[in-house]
C-alpha cells in the first residue's frame, strides 16, 4: 500500500481497487505536447521545451512534489523531440519539389504493409482495389539532376501490380510525381507512382519465414473452411486480411467488429495468456514462464510482420501481460503510461494516429476497468466467466466510443451486443489459427485439424456480423470531430454520475433495456412492415436495383436484380420475411445489379439464377456463376417470348427484342440496352421491369408494337434522363418506383421527368427518399375501370399509403419529359 501521499498518487476503480496514477499526468502531458508541435510547428515545440524545462529546474531546486518534476521533465523532452522532428520536415529537400509537382525517383524501405484503396463497383467496372497506399522510409531521392541521401517518411500511392505483395523491410525504387503531404504526421511528401517497383530487394529471412507460415494458414483455411470463414481466420489470427471477402468485410464494419481483424494488444494478450496458462498448469518456474511468454510475443510480432501497428500492439500486449498475467494489476496504469511515453518519444506521429488512441484506450479499459467491473458483477453473484464476458467488451466500448464517434460521425449501440456475443469465439479462433500457421510447414493434416477445430468459432463470428449488419439504422448519427468526441464523453460522464446511486442505476438499466427491447426489433422490422398484401417491393440498396415480387407461397419470392451490396439486399429480404427465392433474375451484368447477389442467396434456398442473352462483362458472368454454384442453383438463360409461372405470379420476358451478338463490355450504354425487360402479373396488377434499358432498347420495344401497359413501372436506369416520352406513354403507369442512391454522382433521377409523371397522375416514390417502397392493393376500393386501387407504401412511413391516381395515359407526357441530347 501507498503511504500518506496515496490521495495524490492513486485513485480507486469502481470496485474499490487502488490504481497508481503517478505516471498518467506525464503521459498526458507528452501526448498534448506532441499534438501541439505537430499542429503548430517547431516554434511550439521549442517554446514548450523552454517553458517546461524552466519549471523542471524550479521543481528540482525548490523541492516541489515529484509529480511536478516528472510532468515538466517529460513535457520538456517531448518539446525538444517534436521541435527537432518538425524542423527536419520543414527543411527537407523534398518539400519544395513536392509543392511544384516535380517528377522524382525515390529509393525507399517499405515500413508497413501496402493498404488497398478499394474502388466501388459500378457499371462494367468490378469492385476491388486499383491502387495501394504504401508507407515507406526514404533512403535517397532524385529530382531532375539533383540527387541526395536523406531520411524521412513518405507516402506512395501506387498501382496494385507489383506493389501489393511487398512487405516491410524490402528496399525498392519508385518513380512518379511528387505532391505535398497535406498532413501533420511528419510525412515529407506523397509520390504518385508510375509503374511497378524497381530494384526490389529480397525481404529479410525472418520475413520470408513468416510469409511461409502465413501462406500455410491461408492454404489450410481454404482446404477446410467455407470461403467466408477461410478468409476470416487468417485475419483473426495474424491480421492477414488478403483473403477477406468484401461482403464479410462490410458486415464487420457495420457491426463494429472490424477491430477483430486488426492486430492489437488483445491478440498478444490472448496468445501470451494461453502460453502462460499452459506453463502454470505444468508448474513451471515464474521466471521461465515470463521468459517464454515474452518469447511468444516476439514470435507473434515476426509472424504478423513487425509493422508500426504490430509493434505498437506488442507493447500494449506486454503491458497487459505484465499487469494481469503476472498478477500485478495495480501496476497496469503506470506500465501503460510508460509505454505511451516511450512510444510517443520514439515516434511522435503516433499522437495523431487514431489506431494508437484506440489501442491505448482499449488496453487501459482491459487492465483497469474490466477487472473492476467483472469483480463488481461477481459480487452480485454473476458467474465468473459471464462477468468477464460482459465486462471486457463493455469497458472497451465505453472508452473507445468517443474516439470512434468523432472519427465516423456515428454511434453504434448494436456494436456492444455484437462484441459481447463475439467474445467467446475470439480467443479459441486466434489460438487455433496461430497453431495452424506454426504447424503448417511440419504437418499439413495437423494444420487442417487446427483450422477445422477453429471452424465453429469463426462461423459464429461470421453469423454475428451478418445478423448485426442486417439491423437497419442501428448506427445513430453523431457530430464528427473533436466536438463530437467531447460531447459523447460528457454524455457518458453524466450517465456514470447518474448511475452512482443504486436506485438510479436500476432505473437507468431498466430504461436502457426498455429502449433496446423497443428500438432494436423496430430497426430490424418496423411496425407495419412489410405491409399486408404487398405484391412488389423496391429495396433501398443505394445506387442500384433490387426488386422483390411476391408469390402466393408464403415467404417465397422472385428477385429481380440484387443491388451493389450484399448486406443491403440481405437486410431488405430479411425485413420482408423472405424464406426462399423461387428465381433470382439478373437483368444485365453491371455491378450495381449483381454486387449483392451473394447476400441475397446466402442462407436461403433458391430455385435458379437467370440471365439475359448478353453475357458481358465476362468478369461479372464469372462472379454470378460462382455465386450460383456455391448456392447450388442452376444458371439459366431467358430470352424474349418466354413465360414463367408460380402461384400468384407470372413473369413474361418481352425484351431485349434484338440482342446484339457482340457487345463491348466497356460500352455502358450497349450493356444497359441488353437488359432483360420483364412484365410481371401480380395480385395488384401488372409490373413492368425494364432494367437499365435506354433510348435504343425502348425504341426497339415500341417498333415491335410490344404491349408495354402496366399498373406499376420501375423507372429505367434509376430514373435517368435517357427515357423516351413515347415509352412512358406506352406504359401509362399508375405507380412509379425509382431505385436510386442518395447523393449519387450521376445526376439520377431526372427530377423534371419525375415531376411530369407525377403531374400526369402517377404515384412516384424514390428509394433514396422513402427507403424500401412497396405496392399494395387497397381492399374494397377500385378505380373507374373496376381494377383494384393501388397504394404505394414506404418503410420509413408504413402507416400512410399514397394512393395511385388514374393511368398516366389519360394525360400524355410530352416534351417536358423528353431526354435532352447526350453530351
Amino acid at each position: 500500500m501507498i503511504g500518506n501521499g496515496t490521495a495524490a498518487r492513486s485513485g480507486r476503480t469502481g470496485a474499490g481497487r487502488s490504481v497508481d496514477l503517478r505516471l498518467l499526468p506525464a503521459a498526458l502531458a507528452v501526448w498534448a505536447v506532441m499534438l501541439l508541435g505537430l499542429g503548430i510547428g517547431p516554434l511550439a515545440g521549442t517554446a514548450i521545451a523552454l517553458a517546461t524545462g524552466a519549471v523542471a529546474v524550479a521543481a528540482r531546486t525548490r523541492r516541489w512534489a515529484p509529480g511536478v518534476l516528472a510532468v515538466a521533465g517529460c513535457a520538456a523532452a517531448a518539446g525538444l523531440v517534436i521541435a527537432a522532428h518538425t524542423l527536419a520536415v520543414a527543411q527537407h529537400p523534398l518539400v519544395a519539389p513536392a509543392e511544384h509537382g516535380a517528377a522524382a525517383t525515390l529509393d525507399i524501405v517499405i515500413s508497413d504493409d501496402p493498404r488497398p484503396i478499394r474502388g466501388a463497383a459500378y457499371g462494367s467496372r468490378p469492385s476491388g482495389p486499383a491502387q495501394v497506399v504504401v508507407a515507406a522510409a526514404l533512403v535517397a531521392a532524385a529530382t531532375g539532376p539533383e540527387r541526395w541521401s536523406s531520411g524521412g517518411r513518405v507516402l506512395l500511392v501506387a498501382p496494385v501490380e507489383g506493389w501489393r505483395d511487398l512487405i516491410p523491410g524490402q528496399h525498392a525504387r519508385a518513380e512518379g510525381l511528387l505532391a505535398p503531404a497535406g498532413r501533420s504526421d511528419l510525412t515529407v511528401a506523397v509520390l504518385r507512382v508510375r509503374g511497378p517497383p524497381q530494384q526490389v530487394t529480397a525481404p529479410p529471412w525472418w520475413q520470408e519465414a513468416a510469409g511461409g507460415l502465413r501462406a500455410g494458414l491461408r492454404e489450410a483455411s481454404r482446404a477446410v473452411l467455407a470461403p467466408a470463414e477461410a478468409g476470416l481466420l487468417p485475419g483473426l489470427a495474424v491480421g492477414d486480411t488478403s483473403g477477406l471477402d468484401a461482403e464479410l468485410e462490410s458486415d464487420f464494419r457495420a457491426s463494429g467488429l472490424t477491430h477483430l481483424v486488426a492486430v492489437s494488444g488483445a491478440n498478444l494478450a490472448i496468445l501470451s495468456g494461453a502460453v502462460l496458462g499452459l506453463l502454470r498448469l505444468l508448474r513451471a518456474d515464474p521466471r521461465l514462464s515470463a521468459a517464454v511468454s515474452a518469447a511468444s510475443i516476439v514470435g507473434f510480432v515476426v509472424l504478423a510482420r513487425p509493422s508500426p501497428s504490430v509493434v505498437r500492439a506488442a507493447v500494449m500486449g506486454a503491458v497487459v501481460l505484465l499487469a494481469l498475467a503476472m498478477g500485478r494489476g495495480r501496476s497496469a496504469l503506470p506500465a501503460l503510461a510508460a509505454a505511451v511515453i516511450v512510444l510517443l518519444l520514439a515516434d511522435p506521429a503516433l499522437a495523431l494516429d487514431p489506431g494508437f488512441a484506440l489501442s491505448v484506450l482499449a488496453t487501459g479499459a482491459l487492465v483497469v476497468l474490466a477487472p473492476a467491473w467483472a469483480l463488481a458483477l461477481r459480487r452480485r453473484r454473476v458467474p465468473g466467466w459471464m462477468a468477464e464476458a460482459v465486462a471486457v467488451p463493455a469497458a472497451a466500448f465505453v472508452v473507445t466510443a468517443p474516439v470512434i464517434a468523432g472519427l465516423s460521425g456515428l454511434v453504434s449501440p448494436i456494436a456492444v451486443l455484437a462484441n459481447l456475443l463475439a467474445v467467446p469465439a475470439v480467443a479459441p479462433a486466434t489460438v487455433l489459427g496461430v497453431l495452424a500457421a506454426l504447424v503448417s510447414p511440419i504437418s499439413t493434416p495437423l494444420a487442417h485439424a487446427c483450422t477445422w477445430a477453429a471452424g465453429p468459432a469463426v462461423g459464429w463470428l461470421v453469423m454475428i456480423a451478418d445478423r448485426s449488419a442486417g439491423v437497419s439504422g442501428a448506427a445513430v448519427p453523431w457530430p464528427e470531430g473533436v466536438l463530437g468526441a467531447a460531447l459523447l464523453v460528457v454524455v457518458l460522464v453524466l450517465l456514470w454520475w447518474w448511475g452512482r446511486s443504486p436506485r438510479r442505476r436500476a432505473l437507468l438499466l431498466a430504461v436502457l433495456l426498455g429502449l433496446a427491447l423497443v428500438l432494436v426489433p423496430t430497426r430490424v422490422a418496423p411496425p407495419g412492415w412489410p405491409p399486408t398484401g404487398w405484391s412488389v417491393v423496391a429495396c433501398d440498396v443505394g445506387q442500384g436495383d433490387a426488386l422483390v415480387l411476391a408469390t402466393a407461397r408464403p415467404g417465397w419470392v422472385v428477385l429481380v436484380d440484387a443491388g451493389p451490396d450484399a448486406g443491403l439486399i440481405d437486410g431488405c429480404l430479411r425485413r420482408l420475411g423472405v424464406q426462399g427465392i423461387a428465381l433470382a433474375v439478373i437483368s444485365h451484368l453491371h455491378a450495381d445489379h449483381i454486387g449483392g447477389l451473394a447476400g441475397a442467396l446466402r442462407g436461403r434456398p433458391v430455385g435458379g439464377v437467370a440471365l439475359g442473352p448478353v453475357h458481358e462483362p465476362a468478369w461479372a458472368l464469372r462472379e454470378v456463376a460462382d455465386i450460383a454454384a456455391q448456392a447450388q442453383a442452376p444458371l439459366v438463360e431467358l430470352t424474349a417470348g418466354k413465360r414463367l409461372d408460380w402461384p400468384g405470379l407470372a413473369l413474361d420476358v418481352i425484351g431485349p427484342t434484338h440482342p446484339a451478338a457482340v457487345v463491348d463490355p466497356d460500352d455502358g450504354t450497349a450493356v444497359n440496352d441488353s437488359s432483360l425487360v420483364l412484365r410481371a402479373t401480380t395480385a395488384t396488377g401488372s409490373v413492368l421491369l425494364p432494367g437499365d434499358a435506354e433510348l435504343a432498347a425502348q425504341a426497339d420495344l415500341l417498333a415491335a408494337h410490344t404491349d408495354l401497359r402496366a399498373e406499376v413501372l420501375k423507372m429505367p436506369h434509376h430514373g435517368s434522363r435517357y427515357t423516351a416520352p413515347a415509352f412512358l406513354n406506352a406504359v401509362a403507369p399508375r405507380a412509379v418506383l425509382v431505385s436510386v442512391g442518395a447523393g449519387n454522382p450521376y445526376g439520377h433521377p431526372n427530377v423534371a421527368l419525375l415531376t411530369v409523371l407525377a403531374d400526369a397522375g402517377a404515384a412516384v416514390r424514390r428509394t433514396d427518399q422513402a427507403g424500401d417502397v412497396a405496392v399494395v392493393t387497397v381492399a374494397g376500393d377500385a378505380d373507374h375501370d373496376g381494377r383494384p386501387d393501388l397504394a404505394v407504401v414506404s418503410r420509413g412511413d408504413p402507416v400512410r399509403a399514397r394512393r395511385s391516381g388514374p393511368r398516366a395515359a389519360g394525360r400524355r407526357i410530352g416534351r417536358a419529359a423528353r431526354a435532352p441530347p447526350r453530351r
